[in-house]
């Protein structure tokens, strides 16, 4: 969340920690961008107007990037003209919402684009080709058949189900399905992706992970 005024700061983080999201604050587009290149959020909530650099070049420099190019922003302005809420929007922003806004809407807002973004997050059924992955029910299906996944697996799956064809490296990896507080050498990941690749052609069947030679791994 970038946001400049301490009191909708407090008011927005009180209402999505109250929706059990966890949030990292900066009150200026530089620290901002520091914060993303440490720990890269699921979505940012972005205010447009910002001391020094504008919420609109924080916008344009997030979504220049490669390894943040899908993050889903939603931006925040006072500007309310249609030629404004356009060029939030081409410059990048997901969504756009005028002050003074209703918090149940941004809440809303919030959770649809995150629903979007990372779908098993929000507890939904994910599908490519013959592999389909219950989020609630914790249970994977490939040609109808049952496959059995140690957790890890399963978050690995669920991350590339999310985001079909897209290349992980191992680091993204790491930092999605391990977290960043936890230490874990980028080998193991090799380990786990062996593990799902084994119980994903448990059935038979081609095997879906595609292994990109230097950069790391697909689904299909």
């Amino acid at each position: 969340m970038v946001e400049d005024e301490p009191s909708q700061r407090a008011v927005l983080s009180y209402n999505l920690e109250s929706e059990g999201f966890r949030i990292s604050e900066a009150e200026d587009g530089d620290a901002a961008m520091l914060m993303i290149a440490e720990e890269v959020p699921d979505l940012v909530v972005l205010d447009w107007m910002l001391p020094g650099v504008s919420g609109i070049e924080i916008c344009r420099r997030i979504k220049a990037r490669p390894e943040t190019r899908d993050l889903p922003i939603i931006m925040l302005s006072a500007r309310s003209e249609e030629v404004d809420r356009v060029r939030g929007l081409e410059t990048g922003a997901d969504d756009y919402v005028v002050k003074p806004y209703s918090v149940t809407e941004l809440m809303a807002r919030v959770k649809a684009r995150l629903r979007r973004s990372r779908p098993a997050g929000m507890g939904e059924t994910l599908d490519f080709e013959d592999i389909t992955l219950d989020a609630e029910t914790h249970r994977v299906h490939r040609a109808g058949a049952p496959i059995k996944l140690g957790p890890t697996e399963f978050r690995l799956l669920a991350t590339f189900l999310e985001k079909p064809g897209r290349v992980w490296s191992r680091e993204q990896l790491l930092d999605r399905v391990w977290g960043r507080d936890v230490y874990v050498d980028t080998r193991t990941v090799d380990v786990h992706i062996g593990r799902l690749r084994k119980a994903l052609c448990a059935h038979g069947g081609a095997d879906p992970l595609r292994t990109v030679r230097g950069a790391g791994y697909a689904l299909g």
